[in-house]
C-alpha cells in the first residue's frame, strides 16, 4: 500500500468517524477503489481518532478520573462502564460468531440510506420535546446497544446511532454527544487491542505494515481532533437533518452505482 493511500483513509476516517455518517462504511466504499486494507488497519487508525477526543475532552476526564468519589461523577462513570459492557461483551460475541467487515458495498449502501431516514425521523421525532440533562439506565444501555448495532452492521454510524438513541430517550443534545463520544474511548482503544493481539497472536505481526498503520493513525487523530471540536460547536444550535439528507442521497448513489456502475 502506498502512503498516499494510508494518509487519504487516515482523513477519511478523522472526519467520519464522530460524525454521524459511519467512519467504517466511508472506508469500505473509498476501499472499492483504493487497495482494501485489513480489518486490523481499519479498526487500529480509529484509536488515532479516539485521541482526539481524548484531547478535546481533556479536562473532563481528568474530572471522571479523579473524582469518581464524588456521587455525581460515579453514577456518570458506572453508566459509562454498563454501557461499554454492553458494547464490549455483545462486540466479542460478534467476533466468536465469525463476523467480517463485508466484502460488497451493498450491505453499507443499505445501512447508509437506512441510517439517513432514521436521523430524519429522530429529529422529527424530538423537535419541541423537552429535553433532559440526566443520563438515565435506559439512556445508557440504549447508546450501548446502539454501538453495537453499529458494529454489526457497517455504515449504520457508532456515534450517530448512539446519540441518535439518547435524543430519542429525551436527552439533551450536548449531552448526548458527549456521552457518545466519551465512551467511544473505551470501545474503540478497546477494538484496536483486540486487533492486534489477535493478529500478533496468530503470527501475522510480522506482515502487517504498522509503519502504514501509524500513518494512518496519526493523520486520523489530527483530523478527527478539528471535526470533534468543530461538532460540539454545531450542536449547540444546529440538528442533525443535513447529515441525514447526505446519507440519504449517498446511499441511493451507491445502489445506483451497484445496480449500473462497471
Amino acid at each position: 500500500m502506498p502512503y498516499w493511500t494510508a494518509i487519504l483513509l487516515g482523513l477519511i476516517e478523522g472526519i467520519s468517524e464522530f460524525l454521524p455518517v459511519s467512519s467504517t462504511g466511508h472506508l469500505l466504499i473509498a476501499e472499492h477503489w483504493v487497495p482494501r486494507q485489513s480489518e486490523l488497519f481499519n479498526v487500529v487508525i480509529q484509536c488515532g481518532a479516539v485521541l482526539a477526543v481524548l484531547a478535546v475532552f481533556r479536562r473532563r476526564a481528568w474530572e471522571l478520573a479523579t473524582q469518581w468519589r464524588v456521587p455525581e461523577t460515579r453514577d456518570y462513570l458506572t453508566k459509562l462502564v454498563a454501557a461499554f459492557l454492553v458494547t464490549g461483551v455483545g462486540g466479542l460475541a460478534l467476533k466468536k460468531a465469525g463476523f467480517s467487515l463485508p466484502e460488497t458495498l451493498l450491505p453499507v449502501a443499505l445501512a447508509t440510506l437506512f441510517g439517513g431516514v432514521l436521523i430524519l425521523a429522530v429529529e422529527r421525532y424530538v423537535r419541541g420535546r423537552p429535553v433532559a440533562e440526566a443520563i438515565t439506565w435506559p439512556v445508557a444501555l440504549a447508546v450501548g446497544g446502539a454501538q453495537l448495532l453499529a458494529a454489526a452492521f457497517p455504515g449504520t454510524s457508532r456515534s450517530g446511532a448512539s446519540i441518535l438513541f439518547a435524543l430519542a430517550l429525551g436527552l439533551g443534545r450536548q449531552r448526548a454527544t458527549e456521552f457518545s463520544f466519551l465512551l467511544g474511548i473505551p470501545t474503540l482503544l478497546a477494538a484496536g487491542a483486540y486487533e492486534i493481539f489477535r493478529d500478533l497472536r496468530h503470527g501475522a505481526g510480522s506482515e502487517t505494515a504498522w509503519d502504514q498503520v501509524a500513518v494512518g493513525a496519526v493523520v486520523a487523530a489530527i483530523t478527527a481532533f478539528a471535526v470533534v471540536r468543530w461538532l460540539l460547536r454545531y450542536v449547540q444550535s444546529h440538528t442533525f437533518v443535513p447529515f441525514g439528507w447526505y446519507r440519504i442521497v449517498l446511499g441511493v448513489v451507491l445502489l445506483l452505482f451497484l445496480k449500473f456502475g462497471s
